[in-house]
């Protein structure tokens, strides 16, 4: 039987974390969240050399232990808790060649927590552009660990690293500094009140605002003789404590590294004045969402066609194979056709999941986030903000998740009420069916009018927020004051490996918490489209032979009526004509309806709805895209997805509030049903207004 030991991953932002994480876990990973926390939580399996697993946990960056944020309290909590099944046997603290000094802070408090630390220096490709020389042995002996040097990209050093790692036992455990230095008397007495208990244990748990096992700050603060400090004192403390340990990296270093800045090859700073220009930066983001948007369409196109006809031809093959009742027909007209309208987006969901990717790992998203941070003040944001409300392009869930690092509690609250506007992955499906049905094909310019279309829809969203955001900070009476401070990594090319892996990731995770949802609603769906109440439907078959008797109709026109009729006079049915009259002002039949209602479970289910609805008692092999296309308007005749009801239908998904999820998430973060529920009522009553005057405008 093999060993397990557990791993924890942990470094300063942007020194390549993810790219270390996943060298040695490549798929083997899993994403969930911290348990009772909305904190993400990355953990991966790694063999080892002799029979050893390594269960890497990959924690939230972190600049120090002097906590300012909910990620970094994930780390402190972990690290100080040694009843915790994570607990590490040894701490990975991966560090960038270029600001070693930085990282080295990081280290040497989780060294002087006494757990087995190892350093990992990343980046080592780029020392001799850089001009940057190390002596390994010197710094090894000066830090009192093994270290790594190694290369993500050019996979160098990585077998090195997993060998460190399990000869963990090695690693020495004497810490960088005493912290008696710092303050002799207070520390001293603090010593003699806990002599049993780690000294820098004690330090953190004094001066943190975090959760720990059996040893709290009431505690220490309930000893006799030992007289606790003002929170000024202890911060003062905390300067000091910083102090002495840069004194010590600065004399490691003194010998241990060399820079040589006239070897320096650095287009950094030209690159910087370019992309973050007070004109040009905007122009270069506006050109770059272009492309995204183009190429979303252009490149998606042949593998949508193959799984939009793969699914029609499916759920044929299923009749026509399985034999006839009710399980047939619930895969061929429910499960098949509602699945089918969410796999047939897969192709442009990885797309876009992908050039997000490559935006974040190029560095190019935090020059963004600065850019954006000039507007965003105007509006009562930070450009902090700025990312939440890009991530929200993927999801809404994480991306207010992704409020936790914003420190001022009234920008973070508008911040989270106004996100759930960014067009997410889960409308693309409504927009792209909806734009494809009402737009054009040609072009402009060389640029599709369907994918101009959905690069205005992304700006209407994003406006929207940020008007929001205005009104908010003008309306929320919260007093706060915030500096904004961002770092720019270095520009680097993006990592296949890292690309691939968030792409698959991402999409899979997308289509799986959809697919369950979808496979759910579609079977409930199904039932009540397939059954009815009373003699209307359990009579259908001879009220419209009776109907349509003195007319010549082939076999599968009278099927179709009958088909059609016993749909209108389902349970399904009978529910759509009871909305029927709140939506037709804005240009909807009962089956839009209907689909409208599940979609509140979430946003993508709106396709696999209609799918399900349209296939109900249907032989046609014809896609969702075609039968939609043919639906007529009972009311005014010609198609039912014109131009005005089609408008009104995306900027109806626009701005309402449609993911039961986020709402929950809302709730947990904000700890009150105050914010969500306003945010249910006051979303989806703007966006009943705005796509009622589009039709009737439209019309």
């Amino acid at each position: 039987m093999s060993k397990q030991i557990n791993v924890a991953l942990i470094g300063n932002p942007n020194t390549g974390k993810t790219s270390v994480f996943n060298a040695l876990t490549g798929l083997n990973q899993q994403v969930g969240n911290y348990p009772g926390i909305t904190v993400e939580k990355k953990e991966g399996v790694c063999k080892l050399s002799r029979g050893i697993k390594a269960h890497i946990i990959d924690l939230p960056g972190t600049y120090s232990l002097n906590a300012s944020s909910l990620d970094e309290n994930v780390v402190i909590e972990l690290l100080l808790n040694k009843n915790d099944k994570d607990f590490p046997d040894i701490a990975v603290v991966v560090s960038d060649v270029e600001n070693l000094k930085r990282n080295l802070l990081l280290f040497t408090q989780i060294k002087d927590l006494e757990i087995p630390t190892l350093l990992v220096i990343n980046m080592a490709d780029r020392m001799r552009y850089k001009g940057i020389s190390l002596d390994i042995d010197y710094l090894e002996a000066e830090l009192q660990t093994k270290i790594a040097l190694i290369s993500t990209r050019k996979k160098e050093g990585i077998d090195n690293l997993k060998n460190l790692i399990a000869n963990y036992k090695e690693l020495s455990v004497t810490p960088c500094i005493n912290p008696s230095d710092i303050d002799k008397e207070y520390f001293d007495n603090l010593q003699k009140a806990f002599p049993n208990q780690l000294l820098y244990k004690l330090w953190l748990v004094i001066t943190q605002d975090v959760n720990f096992g059996k040893t709290d700050r009431k505690e220490i603060e309930a000893v006799a003789n030992f007289k606790t400090k003002s929170k000024a004192d202890l911060k003062r403390l905390q300067q000091k404590e910083t102090i002495k340990r840069y004194q010590f990296i600065n004399n490691a270093l003194k010998h241990g590294q060399t820079i040589d800045a006239s070897q320096a090859k650095d287009l950094r700073s030209k690159l910087d004045r370019i992309l973050t220009h007070r004109i040009w930066g905007y122009f270069i983001f506006f050109v770059i969402l272009l492309t995204i948007f183009q190429a979303i369409y252009d490149w998606s196109s042949v593998p949508m066609d193959f799984i939009d006809s793969a699914f029609a031809s499916l759920s044929e093959w299923t009749k026509i194979q399985l034999p006839q009742g009710a399980f047939t027909d619930l895969l061929a007209e429910g499960i098949i056709p509602g699945l089918g309208g969410i796999v047939i987006f897969i192709p442009q969901i990885a797309f876009l999941f992908l050039f997000i990717s490559v935006l974040e790992e190029s560095g190019y998203m935090s020059r963004v986030v600065f850019l954006m941070d000039r507007i965003m003040r105007r509006f009562g944001l930070s450009g902090k903000s700025v990312v939440p409300l890009i991530s929200g392009t993927a999801c809404a869930i994480p991306a207010i998740m992704a409020t936790r690092n914003i420190e001022s509690w009234k920008e973070r609250l508008i911040t989270i009420l106004v996100t759930p506007f960014t067009t997410c992955s889960a409308r693309l499906p409504v927009y792209l069916i909806i734009i494809s049905l009402i737009i054009p094909e040609g072009r402009f310019l060389g640029l599709g009018y369907q994918a101009l279309t959905l690069m205005l829809l992304y700006f209407i969203g994003f406006g929207i927020a940020v008007l929001s955001a205005y009104i908010l900070n003008k309306v929320l009476k919260i007093r706060s004051k915030t500096f904004f401070v961002v770092e720019m990594p270095n520009y680097k090319l993006p990592m296949f490996k890292n690309v691939a892996i968030t792409v698959l990731e991402k999409t899979k995770s997308f289509v799986f918490g959809a697919g369950k949802i979808i496979l759910a609603i579609s079977i409930i769906l199904w039932f009540l489209a397939s059954y009815g109440p009373g003699d209307n439907f359990n009579n259908a078959e001879s009220i419209i032979n009776t109907e349509y008797a003195s007319q010549q109709l082939s076999e599968d026109e009278i099927n179709q009526h009958i088909a059609s009729y016993k749909l209108e006079h389902s349970y399904i049915g009978i529910a759509g004509h009871a909305i029927e009259p709140a939506i037709r002002p804005l240009g909807y039949d009962w089956k839009i309806g209907i689909a409208i209602v599940s979609s509140f479970a979430a946003r993508e289910v709106f396709v696999g709805t209609l799918a399900t609805i349209y296939s109900v008692g249907s032989d046609d092999e014809a896609t969702i895209k075609n039968r939609m296309a043919a639906e007529v308007n009972p009311i005014l005749g010609g198609p039912l997805f014109n131009f005005a009801s089609g408008i009104s239908l995306l900027l109806f998904y626009a701005f309402a509030m449609q993911c039961m999820s986020t709402l929950a998430i809302v709730k947990r973060e904000t700890n009150s049903w105050k914010w969500p529920t306003l945010q249910l009522f006051i979303m989806s009553g703007f966006a009943y207004v705005v796509a009622l005057i589009a039709y009737q405008l439209l019309k």
